[in-house]
């Protein structure tokens, strides 16, 4: 049997399963996913875990079944891409034909002195509950920094306002306005909501260390109880150990086919992919689609187009709490509860169809 190995379960290879199975891949085919979860996560979402405004059931969705695909579990020690390997911590190696990287992200921390130590995240479903452990049992008053104004920063400290209205909140954001990069009438509601709720937002910021209870901002110390990090992502290790070529944020160089040069039976999709556009779900998932035409033709011995179509975003959405919202679509702004109610809408069909 040829063997399609998948590296992590997140959003892109999550689109290629739902494509291939049950009736478009071939009789001669399998699928092995690896992932340390039994379950998808839905990343985008996990602000609300660590809030404690969303539980955990609620941010993931099982992987389809079929007697096609199997399933590992556990954590990846090393891509051999010269024996066609995948090596795992307790030393299995999983041989594939096909392989398509999709592991995800990590924090980076910019050489920030503790930054690693003294710091909380959100970038895995392990991780968030660990913040939101830490974020439930502080005492009231208590002070959280969240250091990274994008989108899940602002994400975090509106839903963190709403589910801790004891807490002070302080958002540090490196630009001199939230959301720079996009219209000015954005940046300006999303800071009367956080101005209107108490949520601290330090524009200008740079947080040159971090230490127990003690932020750096410049050079002033800021006292903190927890630090939430937000400010920044890298592919994951064992990604970064291949010494692939890459970009100036770590993420591996590719062909308009989505394959590392010199290894196509190789494909790369997320946030470990170089691409024009900044990572997120949406830009996995399309990629996740040319992916699969791709693999559907070399299966069949078919030619590639000499031309891959250009990827179209539709744009983002962001909440704001329960109740308000932010959209950049079709380079249209949208704000207030008819965002919110999109983006909910967006995330209802996306667990009915993944579901």
């Amino acid at each position: 049997m040829r063997k399609l190995v998948l590296l992590g379960g997140g959003y892109g290879n999550m689109r290629i399963l739902l494509r291939l199975l049950p009736n478009n891949l071939p009789l001669d085919t399998e699928i092995i996913l690896i992932d340390r979860t039994p379950f998808h996560s839905m990343k985008t979402e996990f602000y609300a875990l660590a809030a404690g405004t969303a539980s955990d059931h609620e941010v993931r969705v099982a992987f389809p079944e079929s007697d096609r695909l199997t399933m590992v579990h556990g954590e990846i020690e090393k891509i051999n891409m010269d024996e066609n390997c995948v090596v795992m911590e307790n030393g299995d190696c999983i041989e594939y034909d096909d392989l398509v990287i999709g592991l995800g992200c990590e924090d980076k921390y910019h050489s920030v002195p503790g930054a690693d130590e003294f710091t909380y995240s959100i970038q895995t479903i392990g991780k968030t509950r660990e913040t939101f452990k830490t974020l439930l049992g502080l005492p009231s008053g208590a002070v959280v920094g969240v250091v990274g104004a994008g989108l899940s920063g602002i994400e975090l400290a509106s839903e963190l306002r709403e589910s801790r209205q004891d807490l002070q909140i302080k958002l540090f954001d490196r630009s001199p306005r939230i959301l720079r990069d996009f219209p000015e009438r954005l940046s300006n509601f999303v800071k009367k909501w956080f101005d209107k709720n108490n949520v601290e937002v330090i524009p200008s910021s740079n947080i040159t260390k971090v230490e127990p209870n003690l932020l750096y901002n410049h050079e002033d110390t800021i006292p903190v109880d927890a630090v939430v990090w937000t400010a920044g992502i890298q592919p994951v290790k064992v990604v970064r150990e291949l010494g692939l070529e890459s970009d100036s944020s770590g993420r591996i160089v590719i062909n308009q086919y989505h394959q590392i040069p010199n290894h196509e039976n190789v494909y790369v999709v997320g946030d470990c992919a170089a691409l024009p556009m900044a990572p997120s779900a949406q830009l996995a998932e399309e990629q996740a689609e040319q992916i699969v035409k791709v693999l559907s033709a070399t299966w069949r011995n078919q030619p590639l187009p000499e031309q891959m179509p250009e990827i179209q975003l539709k744009g983002f959405l962001g909440s704001l709490g329960k109740k308000q919202g932010f959209a950049y679509l079709a380079d249209r702004t949208v704000t207030g509860r008819i965002a919110r109610l999109m983006k909910s809408g967006v995330l209802w069909m996306y667990k009915w169809h993944n579901g």
